[in-house]
């Protein structure tokens, strides 16, 4: 592994440092996702944090190591919801002013969670690039401290922490399916899959109708593709410097998920688990379908990395 990578010791260190303010999250397992799936599965419920997705655990370990002069000047970040509310709330934790640029068509309800976590909102473009450009400007013009949702390495070992925690309820796991949509989660559960038992297969999931992540590993150099799909935390054009390296160091495969398939898993964690997941915290379970023949015999941890899913798309879900 390459130097500048977090290591398994940062990663204990997150834990330490953000530990009082985030939720342990349970890894359940369901007999009836096992029938479905034909081997033994195991969900890691990071939609049961308190802001209903894991980007939690990484914003925080980012704003708490702020200098003083940077915490008076300010944070901005660009985001589809879950990156913003984490933002948000580690902002109000450490007494810093945090500002969110968010997609103009963004989640109504995440954007009024980090409305009331004390966020100042910032509408702007038609996606999470046009934002990501939009904090490069603020950053410079007013000095905010700009936090990259991907390209940042403080983030990854306080993502990396659910994955701690599975290995710690499932030590005998062999293979975890992580969505990814910048890679912080996926390079989290790489590094500590590499450090605790490097037989531990990684895979990743990404929607077919916005691939630049996985285009951009396979290709093995940043790659830009369309970004057409209704999942919020997997709605990136291109795949990042930082998450790229580390996951093309580390992570097994990675597997491509159309929209039906993801509101699917939707629907099957509402029938077989009574968990809203939204879709892109579901397509890790749509991708074990999909592959479920090279999954027999072995013990499969899904995260469920959120569940705010927006009124709109669980009618869509239940029609």
């Amino acid at each position: 592994m390459l130097a500048a990578f977090p290591t398994l010791l940062d990663v204990y260190e997150a834990r330490r440092r953000i530990g009082p303010y985030i939720t342990r999250t349970p890894l359940h397992h369901y007999p009836r996702l096992d029938r479905l799936i034909g081997t033994e599965v195991y969900v890691k419920h990071e939609n049961h944090q308190s802001l209903g997705a894991f980007k939690i655990r990484g914003a925080l370990n980012v704003v708490s190591q702020l200098t003083d002069e940077e915490k008076s000047m300010g944070v901005v970040c660009a985001s589809t919801g879950n990156f913003g509310q984490g933002i948000a709330y580690a902002a109000g934790v450490f007494g810093v002013q945090a500002t969110v640029v968010v997609p103009e068509n963004a989640n109504p309800e995440k954007c009024e969670s980090m409305r009331s976590l004390g966020a100042n909102l910032i509408l702007h473009g038609d996606n999470f690039d046009d934002c990501r450009a939009h904090c490069g400007r603020l950053s410079k013009e007013e000095g905010y401290v700009y936090i990259h949702s991907a390209d940042e390495p403080r983030l990854i070992p306080g993502v990396a922490t659910y994955s701690l925690e599975i290995f710690e309820d499932l030590p005998d796991v062999d293979v975890i399916i992580v969505p990814i949509g910048g890679g912080s989660g996926a390079c989290g559960a790489c590094i500590v899959a590499n450090s605790l038992n490097p037989d531990v297969r990684v895979i990743g999931v990404q929607a077919k109708s916005a691939p630049g992540a996985y285009l951009s590993w396979k290709e093995g150099e940043i790659v830009e593709a369309k970004m057409e799909t209704m999942a919020e935390g997997l709605a990136t054009t291109v795949g990042f410097e930082l998450t790229q390296g580390i996951m093309r160091e580390l992570m097994d495969d990675f597997v491509l998920v159309s929209e039906d398939e993801m509101v699917e898993a939707v629907g099957l964690y509402l029938e077989n688990t009574h968990n809203l997941a939204e879709h892109a915290g579901a397509s890790p379970l749509a991708a074990a379908i999909k592959i479920k023949d090279s999954l027999q015999g072995k013990k499969v941890a899904l995260v469920l990395s959120g569940g705010n899913l927006s009124r709109d798309h669980l009618r869509q879900v239940v029609a």
